[in-house]
């Protein structure tokens, strides 16, 4: 390698990890977006606890479920610009995984309080979720790779309707909100064991697998 290409390479090296540090870019601002519409929403959860007027309710409901829908878009968009422009920084990768579940569960949390969700259904997601993690932390510092479970995005898009609905709650336009949510939010719960089963037993193959390899050498 002549010096000439040494030296960009390095560059590049050193822009590489200084890009990993970076903390201001768009998707870091989508993220810390979405953690600020969480109070927001548990904002408006938490109102209708204090009112019996169906009309305030019901307005109550449909802007927590606003908000919920712009921070899963968000969700949607930080994680496609990061892939698109590659973008991968320390404060993006540790962010953006928090604020989900922060979103997700503050959100479970207050529909249990309004008795609009089953108590075994938050449950299993929030109890899954904090497994997942787990397995996932886990797999990362062993450099464990285990095949992508498809299920689990059916799990997160099946709980990104069930939980909106969920907040309108009741009838409204004809359109029974309350039972929607409740039948896509207990879809997610299924999903979500069935894709961390099929997600463990990967992950038990694939230590296996390098047992083995091990062994040989």
């Amino acid at each position: 390698m002549t010096k000439g290409k040494w030296r960009i390479t390095l560059w590049a090296i050193v822009d590489q990890q200084s890009n990993i540090w970076e903390i201001d870019n768009l998707p870091n601002r989508l993220t810390l977006f979405r953690v600020v519409l969480i109070p927001i929403i548990v904002g408006f959860l938490y109102l209708i606890k204090f009112t019996v007027i169906p009309e305030e309710i019901l307005k109550y409901g449909i802007l927590a479920s606003f908000f919920f829908f712009i921070a899963s878009v968000t969700d949607f968009f930080d994680g496609y610009i990061a892939r698109k422009r590659n973008i991968e920084t320390i404060i993006g990768s540790f962010l953006d995984p928090i604020a989900d579940k922060f979103l997700v569960v503050s959100s479970l949390i207050m529909l249990l309080s309004l008795d609009r969700i089953y108590d075994w259904v938050v449950i299993i997601l929030v109890v899954r979720e904090l497994y997942m993690t787990s397995l996932r932390l886990l797999a990362s510092n062993q450099n464990l790779s285990v095949p992508v479970n498809h299920l689990g995005k059916w799990k997160t898009a099946t709980q990104m309707f069930g939980i909106p609905f969920l907040m309108i709650g009741g009838v409204w336009g004809n359109i029974p909100f309350n039972l929607l949510g409740k039948v896509f939010i207990i879809i997610s719960a299924l999903l979500s064991v069935i894709s961390a089963t099929i997600y463990t037993l990967g992950l038990l193959k694939t230590v296996q697998q390098k047992r083995k390899l091990k062994k040989v050498k």
